[in-house]
C-alpha cells in the first residue's frame, strides 16, 4: 500500500511525520541511538520555536526541557509528554511500515501515532502557533519530555528531585490518555496504578520425553497453569488474600455520572474488542471495572514446544508475566508482597519458583471540579464544541503521582486517543481530526489556565 506523499499533507503533519520516523523504542538497547536522535530532533524543533531548550542526560535516555521567557506573576504550566515508543512486534501484523507514517481513512498510521508522539506534538504545535500569532504565551511554560515512559520512567523521579526548584509550576497537563468516543472531549481525573512481576517455574534440568518421564516428574507448564488459575475466583474476582482491603469504593455520584457517558456501554466494549462476550468482577459495569476497580492480568505465558505439530516433551521450565492494575489507596509494593505470598502458597510440588519483580506505579485521583480542572473543561468545550465527560482512566502513567509527591501539583489528563487506536499493538493510529483538535486544545488551555 502506497504511503501518502509528504507533499500532500500540512506543515503540521510534516512535523509529526518527521517525529514518528524515529524508532525510539526505549526498552531495546539496540534502539538507544534512535532514542537519542529523537531527543536531539526535539531539542532542535523547540529551539527553532524560540524556546530555551535543554537536553539532560540520565542513566539511560535523555530528558528534554524547554521554556518560554518567564514573566513574574504569571501562572506556570508544565506540559509533559514522552517521545519513546513501544516495540512493534509482531511486525508481520502491520499493514504498513510502523516507522514510515501514512494517512489512510483519515488516520495517521505509525508506531507512536497516538502513544504519545501525536498527542505530544499537538501541544508543541499549539505553542508554536500561539507564538507565531501573538509573539508570546499567556503563561509561563515548561515542556518536559522524557524517553523512558514505556519502561516505567525509572530515572524521572530522581531528575525531578534534582531539578525541583527549576521545575516549580502551578499545574501539569498531559495528553496521553483517551476520549470516550469520537468527538466527545474527555477529562481524566484519575489513573490506575500498576505492579508487575514475572513468575518462572523450573522442573527437570532439560526437556524430557513425555512417554519416558510423564507421570514421574512435575510438568512446569501444567504447574504454571495451576498457578495462574489460582489468581481468580470463577466470578472474576481476584482471590489473593487482602487484595481489596485498601480499595476506596466508588462514590454514588461517580457511578451515576459514568452511567451517562457515551461510548462505554457493554455493546461498545464488545464492538471495540471483538470479543464474543464480556467478563469481569460482578456488580460493576465494564466502565467501572476498567476505570475504578483493581485487576490481576496475565500478560504472557509460555513453556515447552511452540513450533508446528507435536513434540511430546515435558518442558524444563515455564513462565507467566503478570500485571496488577491498582486503584486508590492500593500500594504497589504492598500488593506485590501479597502476590508473592499467594504464589508461594499455591506453587505446585515438584517445581522451583523464581519471582522477578517488575516496574510499579502509584494510582492517582484528583478533584474534577478544582479551578484548574474547570479551566481544562472549558478548554475542551471550546476546542470540541461539546460538553466534556469526566472519567478515571483505566491505564497507568506512573509519573503522575510522583509529580504530586515531588512538585506538589495536580495533573490535568486531556485525552485525545480513541479506543481503537491500537496502542501498544500493531497498526497504531491517530485520527487527523484529533491531532488538529489537540493543537486548538493547547491554545485554549493555556488561555484558560492564565485566567
Amino acid at each position: 500500500m502506497a504511503a501518502t506523499t509528504i507533499a500532500s499533507v500540512t506543515p503540521e503533519l510534516e512535523n509529526l511525520f518527521s517525529f514518528l520516523r524515529f524508532p525510539s523504542v526505549s526498552t531495546d538497547t539496540r534502539n538507544a541511538p534512535d532514542v537519542r536522535a529523537c531527543a536531539e530532533w526535539l531539542v532542535a524543533k523547540l529551539a527553532a520555536m524560540g524556546l530555551a531548550t535543554e537536553l539532560h542526560e540520565t542513566p539511560k535516555h535523555p530528558v528534554v526541557i524547554a521554556r518560554n521567557e518567564h514573566v513574574a506573576d504569571r501562572r506556570t504550566v508544565m506540559i509533559y509528554g514522552h517521545y519513546d515508543v513501544q516495540p512493534v512486534d509482531p511486525l508481520e501484523l502491520w499493514t504498513s511500515d510502523p516507522f514510515e507514517p501514512i494517512i489512510r481513512d483519515g488516520k495517521i498510521w505509525a508506531r507512536g501515532a497516538t502513544d504519545n508522539k501525536g498527542q505530544m506534538m499537538a501541544h508543541v504545535l499549539g505553542v508554536e502557533k500561539t507564538l507565531r500569532e501573538h509573539g508570546e504565551l499567556p503563561v509561563n511554560l515548561i515542556f518536559l519530555f522524557e524517553g523512558e515512559e514505556e519502561i516505567g520512567s525509572p530515572n524521572l523521579a530522581a531528575f525531578l528531585l534534582e531539578h525541583r526548584e527549576a521545575l516549580k509550576c502551578d499545574v501539569i497537563a498531559i495528553s496521553d490518555t483517551g476520549m470516550v468516543a469520537p468527538g466527545v472531549p474527555t477529562l481524566g481525573y484519575g489513573l490506575r496504578g500498576i505492579a508487575c512481576c514475572e513468575v518462572i517455574l523450573r522442573g527437570p534440568k532439560t526437556d524430557l520425553h513425555s512417554g519416558l518421564f510423564g507421570g514421574a516428574v512435575a510438568n512446569p507448564a501444567s504447574a504454571i497453569a495451576q498457578l495462574v488459575a489460582s489468581l481468580h475466583l470463577s466470578n472474576g474476582k481476584v482471590s489473593i488474600p487482602g487484595f481489596y482491603e485498601d480499595v476506596i469504593q466508588l462514590e454514588d455520584w461517580e457511578r451515576k455520572m459514568w452511567s451517562k457517558v457515551p461510548g462505554v456501554s457493554d455493546a461498545d466494549y464488545l464492538a471495540v474488542t471483538g470479543c464474543a462476550a464480556l467478563f469481569g468482577e460482578a456488580g460493576y459495569s465494564s466502565a467501572e471495572r476498567t476505570w475504578a476497580r483493581p485487576t490481576a492480568e496475565v500478560n504472557g505465558i509460555g513453556g515447552g514446544y511452540q513450533g508446528e505439530g507435536t513434540k511430546t516433551v515435558l518442558p524444563s521450565h515455564a513462565f507467566a508475566k503478570l500485571s496488577f492494575r491498582l486503584v486508590p489507596d492500593q500500594c504497589p509494593e504492598d500488593i506485590l508482597k501479597k502476590v508473592k505470598s499467594h504464589l508461594e502458597r499455591h506453587c505446585p510440588a515438584g517445581v522451583v519458583m523464581e519471582i522477578r519483580l517488575g516496574h510499579t506505579g502509584q494510582p492517582y485521583v484528583t478533584d474534577p471540579n478544582s479551578k484548574f480542572a474547570l479551566a481544562a473543561q472549558n478548554a475542551l468545550r471550546l476546542s470540541f464544541n461539546a460538553e466534556p465527560m469526566l472519567i478515571r482512566e483505566g491505564g497507568s502513567i506512573p509519573i503522575v503521582q510522583t509529580f504530586r509527591d515531588i512538585l506538589g501539583v495536580d495533573t490535568l489528563l486531556l485525552g485525545l486517543a480513541l479506543s481503537d487506536a491500537q496502542v501498544h499493538a500493531p497498526n497504531e493510529n491517530f485520527p487527523i481530526v484529533n491531532f488538529e483538535a489537540g493543537i486548538r486544545l493547547n491554545q485554549a488551555l493555556l488561555k484558560e489556565l492564565a485566567k
